[in-house]
């Protein structure tokens, strides 16, 4: 993990509070994130409910010493889907309480704008189901959504390739948060230099303005100059 986190040149990296034992000041997962560059982000990944979020949010801020938090909450053990109501209500009051939030949510451009409006730091929309390796399935919804917001999009779960990253990236979204992509690759710390490489690509290309699609050829070189 420690290889392929420093291979991807990721400065923010999220943990489950779950995950870490508050009791251990040698906890064997921190150990390994002790980089400068990186910056923890804690995640509430395992609750159900706004108040269930809130109560991990202080434990997280209380334990590790920051208030960056990744905002989840998936009641649905089968699909991992985002309940956007509880999310919602946590989010409005995790920003009265001082957090710098960032919500794991569906592709919905509407909650977007109503998290935003709440003080959210950026909106994390799922790209496909976590772990499904499916990349962008909800590509028309992520455009409306990077086209209408006016704080950082990240798109969260379902990037499975370098060239889902890439994808993200050239359409303007911000940042790609990747775990299953890397962490189940044959060679973790190879896959984690590729997206770095996928993301700085796809960025430039986004800069540059990509060339607009059409249904018709178009000749890239004159056809009649030569002869004159």
């Amino acid at each position: 993990m420690e290889d392929a986190l420093l291979a991807s040149g990721s400065e923010l990296v999220t943990v489950a509070l779950k995950r870490v034992d508050l009791q251990n000041e040698n906890d064997d997962i921190l150990k390994h994130l002790a980089h400068p560059q990186f910056n923890l982000l804690p995640n509430t990944s395992g609750v159900r409910t706004a108040k269930e979020a809130v109560f991990a949010a202080q434990l997280a801020r209380e334990a590790l010493e920051t208030n960056w938090l990744k905002l989840e909450i998936h009641p649905d053990p089968k699909y991992l889907l985002p309940d956007p109501i509880e999310t919602l209500a946590a989010a409005e009051e995790l920003v009265k309480l001082g957090f710098i939030v960032l919500p794991y949510i569906n592709a919905d451009p509407v909650l977007c704008k109503r998290l935003e409006h709440v003080g959210v730091a950026a909106v994390m929309p799922l790209g496909s189901p976590i772990g499904s390796n499916n990349g962008l399935q909800t590509k028309a919804m992520l455009s409306i959504i990077i086209a209408q917001s006016n704080i950082p999009v990240i798109v969260d779960a379902g990037i499975g390739s370098p060239s889902h990253a890439a994808e993200a990236l050239e359409m303007g979204a911000d940042a790609v948060l990747v775990n299953t992509a890397i962490a189940v690759s044959q060679n973790p710390v190879l896959m984690g230099k590729a997206f770095k490489l996928a993301v700085v690509a796809g960025r430039m290309a986004y800069e540059a303005k990509m060339a607009v699609k059409t249904s018709l050829a178009a000749a890239s070189s004159p056809l009649t100059a030569f002869l004159d």
